[in-house]
Order: C-alpha cells, then structure tokens, then sequence
C-alpha cells in the first residue's frame, strides 16, 4: 500500500513548514552573495564519476552515490559542487573578467551515516572566488562567511571562525621528513584529531614516527602562523570582524584539493558538527584540465542541515526567522465569507484582487465563521476580509493587532488594502 512507503534513509521530505525554512536559508544567502558582488551559476547533479575521483581525495571516494546509467557511464550524484564549479569555470573563464565572484545554491548527496547535523541528501550554499591568490580574496570570502551567520541571527558570542593553513602543516612535515604521501596521511590524522579517542590517534602517527604530543605542541605555538593567516586577520579586523576570528592550526578540512589557508564555522557551545567550511584550492582547475587552464581559486560552502537546526537552537536567530515568516506569509488576505448567500460577490472580489497582485486565499465550501477565521491564522496573513450580510460593506480584521474596522462602500478597495498592507500590521511584523 501507498502509506506504507517511507523516505529513504538519509533523504527528507519538505512539507511547507520545511520549505519555509529552506526557502528563507536561500534567500538569505543569496541576499547576502549578491551584497558582496557574487553572480549565479548552476551545474548538473550528475557528472562523470572520474571527475570526483581525480582529486577530491579523504573519504568522499567512498560516499558516492555512483552508479551505471543506460548508456553504460559511470556517472555520480554530485557530492559537493568544487569539482564541476572547476569544470565549468575551466571552460568559461575566458568570457568573464577576473576575479571570477560566483556563487550557487543546489542539492549535494554523500553515502553518509545519518545523524544530528548530517543527511545523505542536502542544500548547499557555494561561493567562490577565481583568478586571485591573495589573501585579500581568502579574506573577502571569511568576511561573506561571517556576514552570512549574522544575516541569519547569530552574534559573535554564537560562532567563532576557526582559520588555519594547510601550508604550516607541509613545513612541518618537511622538517619531520615526510614525503607527500605522508603528508596525506598526516592531514588526515590531524583533521580527526579532536572527534578521535587519543589511542586512535597514536596508532595511527606511530607509522610517521609521531606523537600526539608533537602536534599538540605545533598546534598551540601562534610561531606556526603562515604570513597569510596574518594579512588576512589584518584585513578582517580592519573591517571590525576581528572578534570572529581564532586561529587554529588544528583545522584543516578532510578533502585533499585544499592547498593552502582553511576555516571552519562552529558554534560556541559545541552543540553541532561545523556550521559551514572553506579553503584555497589553487592546483585544482590545473589537475583537472590537465595543465591546459590554471586558476588560483578560493571556496565556502555552508548546508542547510547544520545551519536549518542552528537556527532553531539559537534563540535571537529564530526570533529572526519567525519574523521573516510573518513578512512572508503566503496570504495578503484571508477573505471569509460570513453570509453564504453573499458567495457569488465574495467570489467576484477574490478575483478582483487576485487581478490587482493580491495574495488572496478563502474557503472553498460553506465553512464556520470561526474555522474560517482559523484558517485565517494558520496562513499568517496580516488580515481577515469579511464579507457579510452588509455587502458592499466589508470588514476588515487586524490578525496581528486583533482589531478590526469597517470598509465602506464608496471606497477602492484595492487601493485601501494595498495601503493597509504597506502599514506595519502590529507588535510582530513591527
């Protein structure tokens, strides 16, 4: 039977209470990409399994949902959207000006076991800049990244930024005599560093002939700070988002495109898995064109998942959002229809203001007063339209304020509720 079907494991459903969240993530991230000049862009969820395999390294070899498609292609469901943004700008890059400034929000899948903060399906918000390798773009990035988190609610008691560089991690494998395979290893280890119990770790540096205590002792001496790590907190501190900043050394992303300066979003408390997370990936376009197109690049991404309960968790983020649900109810106006025999006139009104723009919702079959008024509420719209035995005469009720006045005959109706609308609507939508 159909009620038996369920979601697959990992994957959801988004009834409209859902959508409404996720449709506020996107428009917040778009508000705030396009604020910082970034431009829109878009790829296939499906690609070519190679593409993935080429370079992205850690564990995402192993989470791919991969599979033969009918013409026999090994093909993929996109995990994350680095790998076809460096396809894609490979190809386009000549038509556009550099820093190529873009942006794109669009569904992910990785095999991953499901728990608090990660599915196996998930929106992703992707911004990157292309064509510069200075600091000032892993800065311009960091600082779109903070302005995301406050855009959404959070203060700096809420999230620190978490800021490192690959590159210390290299010179230290360097002085320890590491090869590049061993770096690999190395990064991994120190990636997993705080979520792994101690003898974990041990076991695993004991073949680098490392100990914990080694990178502990790295990790906490600021000497290890890249020049990069300080120009770019010069530059964000200079913008006054200094205070989201820490450094630590300990961050270094789990994919093995990442080339140089990373950071990570996590809350204070410790609650969640990273909020959001980025890094420099400047030999990747050259990987995968095979030398024919090099471009320095810098990337952050941040899911809905993670950030979708954070907000909820966080009390000034979620007063923000209940707000932003008020201004964007899916009704203007709820028209309810007090006199039955008055149908045929409220029917005629609904589409005259429906014509003018008007959002306009109503009951389609004789319904209570009060179930009617419920309704009303259940839409969040600022206003119930009374039509009653007194038509033409209307009555419009406040949902918000809960007061009500009287629309007389002689009046545009039109014009008077696109004014009313225009008006705060009381203490929530003020």
């Amino acid at each position: 039977m159909a009620s038996g079907f369920q979601t697959l494991t990992g994957f959801r459903d988004f009834d409209p209470r859902d959508c409404q969240l996720r449709n506020y993530l996107f428009e917040t991230w778009r508000r705030v990409a396009t604020r910082y000049g970034f431009v829109e862009y878009e790829t296939p969820m499906l690609e070519p399994t190679e593409l993935y395999l080429k370079k992205s390294g850690g564990e995402l070899s192993s989470q791919l949902f991969r599979f033969q498609d009918q013409g026999d292609r090994d093909v993929t469901l996109r995990p994350e959207v680095t790998a076809s943004l460096a396809r894609l700008a490979a190809t386009k890059q000549r038509d556009y000006p550099k820093p190529l400034k873009w942006f794109e929000i669009g569904q992910c899948f990785r095999y991953e076991k499901p728990q608090k903060g990660r599915t196996r399906e998930f929106y992703q918000f992707n911004t990157d800049i292309l064509g510069d390798d200075s600091p000032a773009a892993d800065a311009e990035l960091i600082a779109l990244s903070i302005d995301t988190m406050r855009e959404l609610g959070f203060t700096k008691e809420d999230f620190k930024v978490r800021l490192s560089d690959r590159n210390a991690w290299s010179k230290f494998a360097a002085d320890q005599g590491l090869s590049d395979d061993q770096l690999a290893d190395l990064l991994q280890v120190v990636d997993k560093l705080e979520r792994e119990k101690p003898e974990v770790t041990s076991a695993k540096l004991e073949p680098l002939g490392l100990v914990t205590q080694q990178l502990t002792d790295f990790i906490a001496d600021p000497a290890n700070e890249s020049d990069a790590l300080r120009e770019i907190q010069e530059n964000l501190s200079a913008r006054g988002l200094g205070d989201y900043l820490e450094v630590d050394l300990s961050i270094v992303r789990g994919l093995a495109y990442y080339t140089g300066v990373v950071f990570e979003i996590f809350d204070t408390k410790k609650s969640l898995r990273a909020v959001a997370g980025g890094g420099r990936y400047d030999t990747l376009i050259s990987t995968l064109t095979e030398g024919k197109t090099d471009l320095p690049a810098m990337g952050f991404a941040m899911g809905d998942v993670v950030i979708g309960l954070f907000v909820q968790e966080v009390a000034s983020a979620s007063r923000k959002f209940e707000v932003w649900k008020m201004n964007n109810a899916s009704c203007d106006i709820y028209l309810v229809i007090d006199d039955e025999e008055k149908r045929p006139e409220a029917l005629a009104l609904v589409q005259e203001l429906r014509e003018a723009g008007l959002r306009i919702d109503y009951a389609l079959t004789k319904t209570k007063y009060d179930k009617q008024l419920k309704a009303a509420a259940h839409t969040l719209a600022p206003f119930a339209l009374v039509v009653g035995r007194d038509f033409p005469q209307l009555t419009l009720r406040n949902l918000n304020a809960r007061v009500q006045e009287d629309i007389h005959p002689n009046t545009d109706t039109v014009a008077y509720l696109k004014k009313r609308l225009s008006e705060p609507q009381g203490p929530l939508l003020a």
